[in-house]
């Protein structure tokens, strides 16, 4: 049994769970949750920093959640950063002072991670059952749709309407006025008109799906809904049903409603009076477009959806979710069909990377597995540049993999996986670049000075792209410091002079990295019998 906390700083409150792990089943139940209203990103949006206040409201919250994780000796804390933080100037200063302040790490992800997260934490309490299902998480500065079925999701979108966001920007009177509210209603529509056009072109002729829907905002519109028709929310609200029509209904009667008449509804606290109408009125306007008049609610989301990917990266889950397991995968593999990267050479060098990294690992570096997946990622995209042009293409790949929405991973990872593809050819790291202080801290940015000087030679030793070398082994002598690379050409009378070259010119910044003499050998057939490397 493992016990992890689980915990989200979004745009409006910061949720931690804390779940106890069985991994014979596998499953988590839920065993204490943590909540605190702090509006981190109350007036960002205009001047995109979050306020001092924000950030002190905060650091209190996380250090009352580190508190209550303690308390059940948690073997892990997994916290992930939304909306607020990755739109906001300030936003990694604010991470590294959680991390300096708190020892804390987090993880920034971006809108589409979020809504996979989302899809896993929906996924870990319902059965979809092969059925199209939209599923909308209505937050403070965004809302996620969904497209899935319980197999992969089929469309996933994060759009720039939040509650939080919508109340600073269109609220200005109180109650709200007929002009505010038109203004509000026509804003809300043209925002989600791409995104939900985009997700119905995921359906299957004639498919209607059904609709699901998550956060803070639906379930206090549910317990509102509930106290005015049986007089009290019920003991759960896992699958109470919303109709459009009474959503309608409800928004008429908060609209016309004062800020201090909202307080006094039954289930409404102050902090979500003052919101409400905006997020209302966002769900009523996604019901419309999307043409589905009623919504079931679900009490998991994107807490529960962090401690599902903990578990598959763990390889814990065996069961219905077991393709999300390949996700971070198939989305580099997608990503380089989308630049035209020529998979056989990058599967080569990756290879390389990774049988590098392998022998070099204990004397020459201590990473683990998580550290080995990115330089994958890494090797497999390092070329991608080529896509936009020849000349300075490392700094083209660093561009489309930090722009390419890779999903499985947190802002940080994709952070890395970029950096790594920068430095594959020319100098290594250096502090003035953008790039490379865009790293949140110390750890990563040894990371990359690390590894892309393994990338280099992985790279150097495709410098043809034809598979030229064919297997490589080395070893290392302590006593002279000297990392002996040998080499075993695919054919026997090619002396692979370019490839020798290539790792001449560019092991300095191993040999500086590691410090070490980096000595290369090309084998004979005779002298060298190792496995091949599979292209």
């Amino acid at each position: 049994m493992q016990t992890i906390a689980a915990i989200d700083l979004g745009t409006n409150s910061i949720h931690m769970v804390v779940v106890q792990i069985n991994p014979e089943i596998p499953a988590f139940k839920i065993v204490d949750t943590e909540k605190s209203t702090v509006r981190l990103g109350e007036g960002s949006h205009k001047s995109k920093l979050l306020h001092p206040d924000a950030i002190v409201r905060a650091i209190a919250a996380l250090r009352r959640c580190q508190e209550v994780a303690r308390r059940w000796q948690v073997d892990q804390i997994e916290a992930v950063a939304t909306s607020a933080v990755r739109e906001a100037t300030n936003g990694r200063s604010f991470i590294r002072g959680i991390e300096s302040e708190l020892g804390l790490k987090v993880n920034v992800i971006s809108g589409p991670e979020e809504a996979r997260r989302i899809y896993l934490g929906v996924l870990s309490s319902i059965e979809l059952k092969d059925q199209a299902t939209v599923i909308i998480d209505i937050g403070g500065g965004s809302t996620e749709l969904i497209l899935g079925d319980g197999q992969d999701p089929r469309s996933l979108s994060s759009t720039k309407v939040g509650a939080v966001r919508l109340a600073a920007e269109f609220l200005q009177t109180d109650p709200l006025s007929t002009r505010d509210y038109e203004c509000l209603q026509a804003y809300i529509r043209g925002m989600l008109e791409w995104p939900v056009d985009e997700l119905k072109s995921h359906l299957k002729p004639g498919e209607q799906p059904k609709l699901l829907g998550t956060s803070g905002t639906i379930e206090s519109l549910l317990k509102l809904h509930a106290h005015e028709e049986i007089g009290a929310p019920p003991t759960s609200l896992q699958g109470y049903v919303l109709t459009l029509e009474a959503l309608q209904a409800m928004i008429a009667k908060l609209r016309k409603s004062s800020y201090a008449e909202r307080c006094q509804m039954p289930g409404m606290s102050e902090r979500r009076a003052e919101i409400i109408v905006p997020g209302a009125m966002i769900l009523c306007e996604a019901m419309t477009l999307l043409g589905i008049d009623s919504l079931t609610t679900c009490e998991r989301a994107l807490r529960e959806g962090i401690v599902v990917d903990w578990m598959l990266k763990r390889g814990l889950i065996e069961d219905r979710l077991r393709y999300q397991s390949t996700v971070r995968e198939r989305s580099v593999i997608n990503l380089a069909h989308q630049y035209q990267v020529d998979l056989k050479a990058a599967e080569r060098v990756a290879e390389f990377a990774l049988t590098l990294f392998d022998q070099t690992k204990g004397p020459l570096h201590r990473w683990g597995l998580d550290e080995r997946h990115l330089l994958w990622a890494a090797a497999m995209l390092h070329n991608c540049g080529h896509y936009i042009s020849h000349s300075a293409h490392h700094k083209h790949s660093y561009y489309l993999i930090r722009h390419g929405g890779l999903l499985g991973y947190s802002d940080a990872e994709v952070e890395i996986i970029a950096n790594l593809a920068r430095y594959h050819r020319k100098g290594p790291p250096k502090k003035k670049h953008e790039n490379y202080q865009a790293l949140v801290n110390r750890t990563q940015r040894q990371i990359v000075d690390q590894l892309s000087a393994i990338l280099k030679l992985a790279a150097a030793l495709d410098r043809r792209q034809i598979g030229a070398i064919e297997s490589l082994c080395s070893d290392y002598d302590a006593h002279s410091q000297t990392f002996h690379l040998h080499l075993h050409a695919r054919e026997p009378e090619d002396d692979c002079a370019l490839e020798l070259w290539s790792l001449e010119m560019k092991k300095a910044v191993f040999e500086a990295e590691f410090g070490v003499i980096l000595v290369t050998q090309l084998e004979t057939s005779e002298s060298l019998d190792l496995p091949a490397i599979a292209n």
